[in-house]
């Protein structure tokens, strides 16, 4: 693997053909987590894959269609036209370079556009191939869950999850208190329509309560939740990304 902080000349004697392209987000996760938090899991996402596809990893986007937090101060949310106009600059830019393989990875959940982007792309470009790491999101998702110890957890984001990410990737920035609420299910109907400020109580689709785990605990389970949800969806990667690229350029 090879990334941004490398030399061109690092990058050009490695020989790699695939490169990591990450997105991540600057928005609000309630009153007391850090706004990048989507960044830093983008970040987690791209190193993991970089490694499985010996691939170039180029640096975290940092901002993403965050409409539905854009009420929130601090909030930065860009329109899925203007992104996918740079994602697509990006890859044909590397294109021109010799990268045939693509990995596309996003750590906001309110990534709409990624799959039709991805889709277009492999149309548009039949010399390429363009993956996500999508192909069993949900088994991942419910192993991770358990292994974590969050069993019937009922969030969103900016919840129990969220609070236990922070606390193990960037603990001296989150200012520890409850937050949060319980949210009617009804509300679900209408989280893609309406601003989370008319929606929630503090941004937070998601429930924490402070003194239930200790620091070193919540800090576990996010530990626990993250390598699981990966490493599971790393799984057949080099796989799916070779042998699509071998039937749609043969």
């Amino acid at each position: 693997m090879v990334s941004y902080r490398n030399t061109t000349m690092d990058i050009s004697n490695s020989g790699v053909d695939t490169a990591i392209v990450s997105v991540g987000a600057t928005e609000q996760f309630g009153p007391y987590l850090p706004m990048h938090l989507d960044t830093i899991i983008a970040e987690l996402y791209a190193t993991a894959y970089g490694r499985e596809l010996n691939a170039y990893v180029l640096p975290v986007i940092p901002f993403n269609t965050s409409e539905e937090h854009a009420n929130f101060k601090g909030t930065v949310t860009v329109s899925p036209n203007v992104l996918t106009a740079m994602l697509e600059d990006i890859i044909s830019n590397l294109t021109r370079q010799g990268f045939r393989k693509f990995l596309v990875c996003t750590g906001h959940g309110g990534s709409y556009w990624e799959g039709a982007f991805i889709k277009h792309i492999n149309y548009k470009y039949p010399e390429i191939i363009v993956i996500s790491a999508n192909h069993n999101n949900h088994l991942a998702w419910e192993e991770a869950i358990e292994v974590a110890g969050l069993r019937g957890l009922n969030e969103m984001h900016g919840g129990l999850l969220s609070v236990c990410t922070a606390m193990w990737l960037c603990p001296e920035l989150v200012k520890s208190s409850s937050m949060g609420s319980d949210i009617p299910s009804e509300n679900r109907f209408y989280a893609d329509y309406i601003g989370w400020e008319k929606l929630t109580k503090d941004g937070c689709w998601g429930k924490y309560d402070e003194g239930i785990y200790s620091p070193e605990e919540l800090a576990e389970k996010g530990k626990s939740f993250w390598n699981t949800f990966i490493q599971r969806r790393t799984e057949d990667l080099k796989q799916i990304i070779e042998e699509g690229y071998r039937r749609k350029t043969q």
